[in-house]
């Protein structure tokens, strides 16, 4: 026979034969149809958990979701360092002019809040003295203030501040002798001082009845006032200047009459599009090339999405294709373990990233633009996203075992450190709600359920130990025994037990996983699969040089056929050869030089 000749022997159906010889060649060809398959099944998932070096050199496919990630770090990071610089001057700016506005509307602040509130009086002269103070100030606040601002228009678009106080409706008091009678119902009066008003004499105000404080029914005096500034430091930048309103207030908290009155002041600064803004120079220009950055981070955010939203598509279509065959062919379904081997945890990060980075570089571009004001929205996405983005390098260390340790030491842990942190976590909240129960009038670390959390979580890493012990007031003896006994019993129960076990589970688990690395890990279903051989390897490796060739095609007229690679049975029918219809990669036109009832031969 001619040298590039082959004789492909089919079971087909012959007429001399009768029927006896149809049920056999239909077994034949549906058992040959189901190992292609198979195969083909087998060599797609062993490409899906290729890693991009493998892939490119199995079929030469260039990774561009390891290129996109490796460009979108270093873009993501280098908008983020700029967004953070530029956050951070105003941030400052907001807090900067909050303690100014503290030493210029506070009468004896000594720069340091007292706690939670700024400074406070004692007498009533001290009180009508801050009061008066603080009016003051804001009359002359453009002969003093050393800052960029303004006053601002307040409630019916008044430039001024108002001056309220909540009281007790009525009622009288003697304390000798024990006697009260108050109307428990709260009236609250408001005046308005403007400008021209602040202007006059000063004791045409001071001496209206509206100062005239009744202090056993006074509950709280409430000063506010709006002012404006300009936040020049940016232009340093090359950025544009933003106009801030700042909605101040001033409480006089007389709540507890306790012979102490707490003096608060809140300041709520909110960015505001300037109105007319003219600024020489180069700013502007500078401006549009971050638009232009900007846009071009949210164009491979976009084609990065895309890419890890395709691949996980095809993954769910192959683990359908791999779930039906399985139970198809061992008649039980696939574990849980091998399913989820399909849903790669890896790319619903990055796409969570992506989404992040996207609508984080719209506010950034519009904050830009001075569109918007967000700044701390713009900046959890940005961060978080970036967050994602430097975690999402570790799925490409792990393709390196060396690497793959923690990854691998992280998997198999969790399930078992959620568990035990739900156990744990029981007792925390015991000790929490105990702890500002019954330390909370004498502790300030215990007074509120918050810092009560935090200082506990703080003990049980060892830090602040002694300040806890040591800051207990001694009023009531019972309450310092219990404090003894319940931080040291907390202490012990959390460092020297819970924070053991802790530890034991993660250490555990990571000495498994170097055994597994040693000896091989266990093998599941899914891996199984993988590494079983063809039924028709040995057939395929002898007719490999033509099969590696062969394409599916149906034949009519006999003078040409195409077939597949991937499957090679063909049938005789009314309208000549015949062959599966599924095939199309890697076509090669054949020849039909022969034929028979029982034999075909092509020739390249």
């Amino acid at each position: 026979m001619a040298r590039g000749v082959e004789v492909l022997d089919l079971p087909v159906w012959s007429r001399a034969s009768g029927r006896s010889q149809r049920p056999r060649c239909r077994d034949s060809m549906a058992h040959l149809d189901s190992e292609v398959k198979e195969e083909c099944l087998r060599e797609d998932l062993k490409f899906y958990f290729m890693n991009p070096c493998e892939k490119f050199r199995a079929r030469q496919q260039i990774p561009w979701k390891l290129c996109l990630q490796i460009l979108k770090i270093v873009m993501v990071t280098t908008q983020l360092v700029r967004f953070g610089l530029s956050n951070q001057l105003v941030v400052a700016f907001k807090e900067e002019n909050a303690a100014a506005f503290k030493h210029l509307f506070l009468k004896g602040y000594s720069g340091t809040d007292e706690d939670d509130y700024s400074c406070s009086v004692y007498t009533q002269e001290d009180a009508y003295e801050s009061i008066f103070f603080a009016i003051n100030q804001y009359h002359r606040l453009r002969n003093i203030s050393l800052g960029t601002l303004g006053y601002g228009e307040s409630e019916g678009n008044r430039i001024g501040l108002k001056v309220c106080k909540q009281h007790y409706k009525k009622g009288t008091m003697f304390p000798s002798n024990e006697t009260l009678n108050i109307d428990s119902d709260i009236k609250i009066d408001c005046i308005h001082l403007d400008l021209q008003a602040l202007s006059q004499s000063s004791q045409d105000w001071k001496n209206s009845s509206f100062f005239s404080l009744e202090f056993y029914r006074l509950l709280q005096v409430e000063i506010s006032f709006q002012l404006k500034g300009i936040d020049l430091q940016t232009i340093h930048s090359r950025e544009l200047p933003d106009c801030y309103v700042f909605q101040n207030t001033i409480t006089f908290d007389n709540n507890a009459h306790s012979g102490k009155i707490k003096i608060y002041f809140d300041s709520d600064a909110n960015i505001e599009e300037c109105k007319d803004l003219t600024i020489s120079g180069s700013i502007q220009k500078n401006t549009q090339y971050v638009l232009v950055f900007d846009a071009f981070v949210i164009v491979i955010c976009l084609a990065s999405l895309i890419l890890c939203t395709r691949s996980i598509v095809l993954a769910l279509r192959l683990r359908k294709r791999f779930l039906n065959f399985f139970l198809e062919k061992y008649k039980r379904q696939v574990c849980d373990a091998d399913q989820w081997e399909f849903v790669n945890g890896w790319y619903v990060l990055v796409i969570t990233s992506d989404l992040m980075t996207v609508i984080g570089s719209v506010l950034k571009m519009e904050i830009k633009a001075k569109n918007l004001t967000n700044y701390n929205l713009c900046s959890i996405l940005l961060g978080t996203s970036t967050l994602f983005v430097w975690v999402g390098v570790i799925r490409y260390l792990g393709y390196f075992q060396a690497y793959n340790v923690l990854i691998l030491t992280m998997q198999a842990s969790l399930p078992k450190v959620l568990r035990f942190c739900a156990c744990a976590g029981m007792i925390y909240l015991g000790y929490t709600f105990c702890g500002w129960i019954v330390l909370g009038p004498y502790h300030n670390k215990f007074q509120n359920l918050n810092t009560v959390a935090e200082c506990l979580f703080s003990l049980v890493n060892g830090d602040d130990m002694y300040a806890t012990f040591a800051h207990i007031q001694q009023k009531s003896l019972l309450v310092w025994l219990f404090s003894r006994l319940y931080l040291y019993s907390f202490i012990s129960l959390f460092i020297y037990m819970i924070l053991s076990l802790f530890i034991a589970l993660i250490t555990d688990s990571y000495d498994t996983i170097k055994k597994y690395q040693q000896n091989g890990f266990p093998v599941t279903d899914l891996q199984e699969f993988l590494k079983e051989s063809s039924s028709k390897e040995k057939c395929q490796k002898e007719s490999s040089a033509f099969l590696s060739r062969v394409c599916c095609l149906r034949s009519a007229g006999g003078k040409s056929a195409v077939l597949t690679a991937t499957e090679m049975a063909l049938s005789k029918g009314d309208r000549g050869w015949t062959a599966p219809q599924n095939c199309q990669k890697h076509a090669v036109k054949l020849q039909i030089i022969s034929r028979s009832d029982d034999h075909l031969i092509l020739v390249n």
